[in-house]
């Protein structure tokens, strides 16, 4: 089982936690929702939970439930710009449909 991050994701996020001042990383999960029935939901994290699940990636913890485990295990967390778009994006491989918009997906 594991979580990774490409290099522009770890920078990204190490950003964001020295802008915002406090916070140990970020946690990854998934929650019920959209037409394919799943979105991933992402949150810094200023402590860890009992049961919490911790990888550390390129200097950032990704803490995640064992419920939503499951659903994101060997998923990568990549970061990217295109044109004025920018944003996270996950490559899970554990998605096997996703809604025409991108904001939701089955397994």
């Amino acid at each position: 089982m594991a979580i990774t991050l490409t290099d522009t994701a770890a920078d990204r996020i190490k950003g964001f936690l020295a802008q915002r001042g406090k916070g140990v990383g970020l946690r990854l999960a998934v929650k019920t929702t959209g037409c394919s029935g799943m979105a991933y939901v992402m949150e810094y994290v200023d402590e860890i939970e009992d049961g919490d699940v911790v990888f550390e990636d390129r200097g950032v913890k990704v803490i995640i439930s064992p419920k939503s485990l499951v659903y994101l295990d060997g998923t990568e967390l990549d970061y990217a710009r295109e044109g004025l778009n920018e944003g996270f994006r996950f490559n899970n491989p554990n998605v096997k449909d996703m809604c025409g918009c991108g904001e939701s997906f089955n397994v």
